[in-house]
């Protein structure tokens, strides 16, 4: 439901945006004054409706909604092809619905926000929506609290192609919920955040019926909810849920893990987050045989008996984050196992965990895929231990290093080891000095080296993080009584994004260091899924 833009429309889009405006004097003005009875057509008639729609593609939203107002055509087309859209959903909209849905009836990705301070649209305003907006297939709900189980059981009727749902800070409950499990049967994602409704005496949500052979729902996220454990009928009896992340809920989930663990599962990827789980809950998830990403995060029930379940079903598994938070509950003894039994592993993050060269030793010497590694916040991780992996880990591309005890001689190994790499990053590690990164790049060209005190440490830092922040920042921004439309479809950014998105990363690029680890390692994960897909 995100805002941002397509890589094409980034490439391209001020080239094209350029052509348009060289070519506007001919189109609107007809050329010179004197010959104005010859050429004062206007050529772009001459395009199909489906021509003049991709150039608008290209623009961002200003330049878009300013084209609109070139003339009816261009309104028209611009309104029949704009599949996505996102709204301040505040109540003083609700008049301005009926005519702007009138304009964009082709929409298929709905946002509505609305700030804490402000009154939010209520349930007649969205049932109205649901009404004009039958082909609706991604709905994202932020901070609506005047809507209730009544309104999400009118829209859940009304939109049936709904095919991803995302709701967060709103004040309807788990009736709403299974409404839209019952009517919306092509549902795939489902995302739950801070949803008041669900409380201790909330009724469960589950799948109608039986529910496990006609679901298409692959995907639950869980966040910051004080009942979740609700959730359990859906997440244990869903056969075709692929990914579950449950992240800061309250209560004990072994319970929940357990029920998972006993069906025939196709879970691949786990997120658990700030959990109550304990080693009971990793051997539930050790019967996932599928599984092939798990995230375990800031869990201190968490120890290498869990992990050791893990490691030895969970033969298939090739991503593994463990945030240990330095409880040392999990150490050599649970990595080596993963290095024993977990021979496809591709991408290890370790954070909070004292490794030693034991088990560095053997991931190394063992998991030949490996090509992402980040070691964070370990005091047992030295010079010893990157020499080992220099060494051995010959796949590996990318490398991260923070708050580790490493000094030049550790990094200088790098040199001469690991011939595939290509990015290494060294943060907050005290001992290692400015010199030892640029010999590096002296030595390696074609590697790019990161490191503390970098001209370049603001950008990078924030790199990750701003485009979210940005995208945030554009939602809610209307003024006045007429309602503001901040997203538009398949465009390409707007001409001012480039500046702001500098601001914002001049503002904030000194305070998101401590998010540098977790946000560069997802992108890297990211670009190289072509390499590393299932």
């Amino acid at each position: 439901m995100g805002q941002a833009p397509s890589s094409t429309a980034e490439s391209n889009g001020r080239e094209v945006d350029l052509r348009l405006w060289s070519v506007s004097p001919l189109i609107i003005s007809g050329g010179d004054s004197m010959d104005s009875g010859k050429n004062d057509r206007d050529y772009t008639l001459d395009l199909p409706d489906e021509c003049l729609a991709h150039v608008f593609q290209y623009l961002g939203a200003g330049d878009r909604k300013r084209c609109s107002l070139v003339c009816k055509r261009w309104l028209f087309v611009d309104g029949q092809n704009r599949h996505r859209l996102s709204l301040d959903a505040r109540a003083e909209i609700f008049s301005f619905l009926t005519s702007m849905f009138d304009r964009f009836d082709s929409v298929t990705k709905l946002a509505l926000r609305c700030d804490r301070k402000s009154v939010s649209l209520s349930d007649e305003a969205l049932v109205v929506i649901s009404v004009r907006c039958l082909n609706l297939s991604r709905v994202k709900l932020r901070g609506c609290r005047e809507i209730t189980d009544l309104g999400m059981v009118e829209f859940a009727r009304n939109c049936r192609n709904l095919k991803k749902l995302s709701v967060g800070s709103c004040n309807f409950g788990a009736k709403g919920v299974n409404a839209m499990l019952e009517h919306c049967k092509l549902l795939e994602e489902l995302s739950v955040k801070r949803l008041r409704g669900i409380h201790e005496a909330a009724e469960l949500i589950h799948l109608p019926g039986d529910g496990s052979s006609s679901s298409t729902l692959r995907s639950i996220c869980l966040k910051e909810l004080v009942n979740g454990q609700v959730f359990e009928p859906l997440v244990a009896s869903t056969r075709t849920l692929k990914t579950l992340k449950i992240i800061r809920c309250l209560g004990d989930w072994d319970k929940v893990l357990q029920m998972i663990g006993e069906g025939d599962s196709s879970l691949s990827e786990i997120h658990l987050e700030r959990l109550q789980v304990s080693d009971f809950g990793l051997s539930a998830i050790s019967k996932c045989s599928k599984l092939e990403t798990l995230h375990i995060v800031k869990t201190p029930e968490c120890s290498n008996f869990g992990l050791i379940d893990v490691a030895e079903r969970c033969k298939l598994l090739r991503k593994l984050h463990i945030d240990g938070w330095r409880t040392n509950r999990i150490g050599d003894e649970g990595l080596v196992a993963v290095a024993r039994h977990c021979l496809n592993l591709q991408e290890l993050v370790l954070i909070g965990v004292n490794a030693t060269h034991k088990s560095l030793s053997a991931i190394a010497s063992n998991c030949e895929k490996l090509e992402r590694l980040a070691l964070c916040g370990s005091g047992t991780i030295g010079d010893t231990e990157i020499a080992c992996i220099a060494k051995k880990c010959g796949a590996l591309r990318k490398f991260c290093i923070k708050g580790c005890p490493v000094s030049d001689l550790g990094i200088e190994a790098l040199a001469a080891g690991c011939p595939n790499l290509v990015k290494l990053k060294v943060k907050k590690c005290k001992v290692v000095t400015g010199e030892i990164g640029e010999w590096l790049r002296e030595q390696r060209r074609t590697l790019v080296v990161s490191m503390d005190g970098d001209e370049t440490e603001a950008t990078v830092a924030v790199d990750g993080e701003s485009e979210t922040a940005l995208e945030e920042s554009r939602v809610g921004q209307a003024g006045g009584g007429v309602p503001e439309i901040v997203g538009s479809s398949n465009g390409g950014g707007s001409n001012n994004g480039g500046s702001r998105l500098a601001t914002i990363r001049s503002k904030f690029g000194f305070f998101t260091g401590r998010n540098l680890v977790s946000c560069r390692f997802r992108r890297w994960s990211h670009n190289d899924n072509g390499s590393s897909s299932t």
